[in-house]
């Protein structure tokens, strides 16, 4: 990790009153951004992480170590990462590695996925420190970057209609203040009023019922892995590979096309040394988060200098999340699938029309960004590298073949 590679060379005075002074970037766009972003990552993927745990038979302390460890030390990575680079690189754990192990947990011990976690953490490593990584990203123009980042949250933002035609009040309130506000509020984001209408009406219309039994309070403790080469094949590599597939990629590719440039050897390789350090807690991954990073990095987070406060932000109510999962998790559990679904939705409509706008802009790529928004929109896999890496790579074949000047 460390400072950036010229920080010593070209810091000023300025600029160390300007480290010293960070709390004066702080706006409502950015805060609320983070606050969005850390409810996204903070609902359905904790209501996956249980599911996972029962499927392996968990026990509670194991259980609160699991949330304790992806949310302690992906708020860790979403406070540090921004604050050496003054990026929106935002932290948290790979949901799609959630919704992986919640099919497989039952198939090892516990040891045997600890230490599975802790093998995939050093492939996401050496990856990085490889710089193989950065070679990729640099291939792909940024038109089909933005195109698959267009395609992968077409899918969370075209859940609205379904969610209001489940919960019709909710919904409808939600959409309702969200239009409102684009019209005539500007100082606060439309986004964070539908969301917190949505809440007062999901209460006030009694669709939430809080019947989840609370959790004990545990401290969370070192795991003892177990490693195997059935581990390292079946859990440590594919967790690896979605995890750089649909975090790391999209991340960096959402910061590429809000015109960041990303340190990529350092965020991949960062992510590789937190998630060994996660799974030593018993969780899988803290890793760069893909939407979480689209959501911070996007023009909804305010001033483009500024946006990387809101990574912060997130970054401090994530690892609270994960001090305090023991007491909420009982809370989100009670949530509404569609209210789930319909907070993602909103958190992603700013992301897909930048997406969307870049992508599709200019006449030089528009085939190959066509291409990659429905090969990743497909959400199709194959030899477990996900939808959006494909989308990459069929875009920049693309590119730089039929399209190539």
């Amino acid at each position: 990790m460390g400072l950036p590679d010229d920080y010593h060379e070209h810091a000023t005075p300025t600029e160390s009153r300007q480290w010293k002074g960070i709390f004066r970037d702080l706006n409502s766009q950015n805060i609320s951004a983070g606050l969005v972003s850390s409810v996204l990552v903070m609902t359905g993927p904790a209501i996956i992480i249980l599911q996972a745990a029962a499927a392996g038979g968990f026990t509670d302390q194991q259980t609160i170590n699991w949330m304790f460890a992806v949310y302690f030390f992906g708020g860790v990575f979403s406070i540090i990462m921004p604050l050496l680079y003054r990026i929106p690189i935002t932290g948290g754990h790979s949901i799609t590695g959630v919704a992986f192990l919640a099919t497989v947990t039952a198939q090892f011990t516990y040891p045997q996925l600890i230490g599975g976690y802790v093998m995939s953490g050093l492939i996401i490593l050496l990856v990085g420190f490889s710089g193989f990584f950065t070679k990729i990203i640099k291939w792909v123009p940024k038109e089909v970057i933005s195109a698959m980042l267009g395609g992968l949250v077409t899918g969370y933002v075209v859940q609205i209609v379904p969610a209001v035609k489940e919960m019709p009040m909710v919904g409808g309130a939600a959409v309702l203040s969200f239009l409102l506000c684009t019209k005539y509020v500007k100082k606060v984001p439309p986004v964070v009023i539908a969301i917190g209408v949505a809440f007062v009406v999901l209460f006030l219309t009694g669709n939430f019922k809080f019947g989840h039994e609370q959790m004990a309070f545990f401290l969370p403790s070192l795991q003892i892995p177990e490693f195997t080469g059935m581990g390292f094949l079946t859990l440590a590599l594919p967790l690896a590979m979605l995890i750089l597939s649909n975090d790391a990629a999209p991340g960096i590719g959402a910061l590429e096309s809000s015109d960041f440039k990303p340190p990529i050897r350092k965020i991949v390789s960062t992510s590789g040394a937190f998630s060994i350090l996660s799974g030593f807690f018993g969780g899988q991954c803290a890793n760069i988060a893909g939407m979480m990073t689209a959501i911070c990095s996007g023009p909804d987070a305010g001033p483009r200098t500024k946006r990387y406060m809101g990574s912060v932000v997130s970054g401090v109510v994530t690892l609270l999340f994960g001090i305090f999962a023991w007491k909420i998790v009982p809370f989100i559990y009670s949530l509404p699938g569609a209210f789930i679904s319909l907070v993602a939705g909103f958190s992603l409509i700013a992301v897909l029309h930048s997406s969307l706008q870049k992508g599709f802009s200019e006449n030089r790529y528009r085939l190959s960004a066509l291409a990659a928004f429905i090969v990743t929109l497909s959400n199709v896999s194959f030899f477990h590298i996900s939808a959006p890496v494909w989308g990459l790579i069929v875009g920049a074949v693309l590119a730089r073949t039929i399209e190539k000047a």
